[in-house]
Parts: structure tokens; sequence; C-alpha cells
């Protein structure tokens, strides 16, 4: 009975440790199927080539699917989305199958990813890409032979997501300290 007490004490006491109320245990990804509907489109997600990105907020239970990461990037910066992310995953393309077929449940931490952005590759909806990768090498080797640049994902461009094809950073937007509940 003592040994109860004292666990449900120890719960107590952790939970309120959590300053904003929320889990703090980053959610799972989901894995890609065939009812992935792109947010921006409204089209199915695996009808598309290239890396994909998803975003699970504290407020939906599906995430928000994107036929691109660059749209994914994009959603994370409009002010009129919803800011309560949990998480931001996308396509690591190291591990795809191929440019094709990115895989359904090769998904990395978007904050934790190299992107190789201004490559010769387009996204599946036929803009620059800016294409994932779990490791810096495989960033590099990916640079290498389709041309471009390797950034992390608070130094991706804001225009370059949300402007022209290849535009500089010129909005002044800032992702290195987007708040993740």
């Amino acid at each position: 009975m003592t040994l109860r007490i004292v666990c449900m004490i120890v719960t107590l006491v952790l939970a309120g440790c959590n300053r904003d109320g929320t889990d703090a245990v980053t959610p799972p990804p989901a894995a890609l199927n065939s009812e992935a509907m792109g947010v921006f489109c409204g089209m199915n997600v695996l009808e598309h080539p290239g890396p994909k990105g998803q975003i699970i907020t504290a407020s939906r239970i599906d995430p928000y699917w994107f036929t691109s990461v660059r749209d994914a990037v994009a959603f994370t910066l409009m002010p009129d989305q919803p800011r309560d992310i949990r998480a931001i995953y996308v396509s690591d393309m190291a591990r795809a199958p191929n440019w094709e077929e990115p895989g359904a449940t090769n998904w990395i931490d978007a904050r934790k990813a190299f992107f190789v952005i201004e490559s010769r590759r387009h996204g599946g909806m036929g803009a620059s890409e800016a294409v994932p990768f779990g490791a810096r090498a495989a960033a590099d080797a990916f640079a290498a032979a389709n041309g471009g640049k390797v950034v992390t994902f608070a130094e991706i461009p804001s225009a370059y997501v949300l402007g022209s094809d290849n535009a500089g950073d010129q909005t002044g937007h800032d992702r290195s300290d987007m708040r993740i509940n």
C-alpha cells in the first residue's frame, strides 16, 4: 500500500514538471499509405516522386501530409497554419528505394536532417526541392552528383520555400527557435 502511494506521488510530481501541460514525448511518424493526401494540393501523396513530409500537431489525430519537403517546411513558416507542432518528419532519401518511391517508413526528424537545396532534382509538384538525408555524408554525395548545397533545417532560406524556386532568404523568418510542443 505504501509503495502504491509513493508511486502516485512520484507520478504527480513528474507530471507537474511539464510546464506547458503537453506530453513531452515526441510522437512517432506515421507510415506513408494510400490515404495520405497533400495539405496544399489535395492530391494523393503517393502519386508524386521525391521526398515527402509529415507534420504531427497536438490538435489533430492524423498527420498533415506533404507531397514535397519544401511544402512541409513552408507550412512551418505560414502564420495561418497550426502552431501546436509536435513533430516534423521528412523522408530520409539515403534509405529510400529510389526517387520515384521515397519509402513509407524511412522518416527522420527534420530538425536533425541535412538538406540539399538548389539541386537539379525537383520535388513532387515539379518545384525545387529540399532533399533530406539522415547523414551529412549522404547529403554531400547527393549534392556532388546533383548540384546544390547542404544546409540544416534552420538554414533553409525562407524565400526558397515560400517564394520563387531559386530565391535567396529575404523574408527574415527563422525556424531555429520554432517551438515544438
